[in-house]
């Protein structure tokens, strides 16, 4: 026998072998597209933090999802700028908000899409956190109500699934509650499972204008040193009634989306958030490494971790360059 007897560059050949032999694929319909919609803009305005990224008016988030749509992209997901905040949030609630509009508006245009819609108050509050403040702190069940009742105005413009952010305790089984009392049980929920607090948000937080004005969201976010709390956290949400769970951010939690997978069996998403899409752009413009390569390995790594569902900014860039690829 002539050694080495197994040869594994034996099916790294050719690029034909290396298609015939990959056991983890992309397709455009794994991913979910995040869509910023705004009341203050008239036309795209670019996301500066965030290259190749835009705010839209409501017209033109609809066009952007359908453009996507058409790329084989199934979802898209919303998040809402509204013109004026206050320090409760109340304008996610509103039948004509933002998020309201726009998701009437996509459906209006093409009712194939299928619209997720983040539900948090932090886009909305004058203090930037994701709940009401009551004594200096986010109280976690006076923002339950607000956060139940900006679901339901989601389901009733005709959203699909609503996706809460917002890491209050409870907060999927109210909603779930609400949605069935408003006739809205075909409506699913996306959570926010495990949803770290991380340093990679910051680009998203200059996009809507979130940053918290003071203090920080450790007391409600999960501590990144935290595997065991987040698999408690997952099982909570399913006995609540979730239907997909997620975890955010995705590159550097892929452990988690590992061990999520082989514990439970609801679909899981993974959220490639902002700061990993833009630590990519920067390291493109700075020729640092190809920004199609670099998509493809971390976007390939949170599939094999185990992730059926990618939330990433990157989705159409990657829907494109698989097309060009058949």
């Amino acid at each position: 026998m002539s050694f080495p007897a197994s040869r594994g560059r034996r099916l790294r050949k050719t690029n034909a072998v290396r298609r015939l032999v990959k056991e983890t694929r992309l397709s455009p319909s794994d991913f979910i597209y995040p869509i910023f919609v705004s009341e203050v803009i008239t036309k795209p305005e670019l996301i500066l933090s965030m290259p190749g990224v835009f705010r839209f008016p409501v017209k033109e988030a609809a066009k952007e999802a359908d453009r996507v749509f058409k790329l084989g992209i199934p979802a898209v997901l919303l998040f809402g700028i509204p013109k004026e905040k206050d320090d409760r949030g109340l304008r996610s609630l509103q039948s004509d908000g933002i998020v309201q509009r726009a998701v009437a508006e996509i459906k209006s245009l093409n009712p194939e899409i299928l619209v997720v819609t983040d539900v948090c108050l932090c886009e909305y509050t004058s203090h930037g956190h994701c709940g009401v403040i009551v004594d200096g702190e986010v109280d976690n069940d006076t923002t339950l109500d607000i956060l139940s009742a900006q679901a339901v105005s989601h389901a009733a413009a005709g959203a699909d699934i609503v996706a809460p952010s917002d890491m209050m305790d409870g907060r999927v089984g109210t909603i779930r509650h609400a949605l069935d009392e408003n006739n809205y049980k075909n409506v699913a929920i996306m959570s926010y499972a495990a949803k770290y607090c991380s340093a990679f948000y910051g680009p998203f937080r200059d996009a809507v204008n979130s940053a918290p004005g003071f203090g920080d969201r450790q007391g409600y976010q999960m501590d990144p040193s935290n595997v065991s709390e987040a698999m408690k956290e997952i099982a909570w949400d399913i006995e609540e009634g979730a239907d997909i769970l997620m975890v955010k951010p995705a590159l550097a939690y892929l452990d988690v989306i590992a061990r999520a997978k082989q514990k439970f069996d609801l679909p899981i998403a993974a959220y490639n958030v902002s700061g990993e899409y833009s630590m990519v752009k920067l390291a493109a413009q700075s020729k640092l490494g190809d920004e199609k390569q670099l998509v493809f390995e971390i976007l390939t790594s949170i599939k094999r971790a185990g992730a059926n569902i990618i939330i990433s900014y990157h989705a159409a860039d990657v829907a494109q360059w698989l097309s060009e690829q058949r």
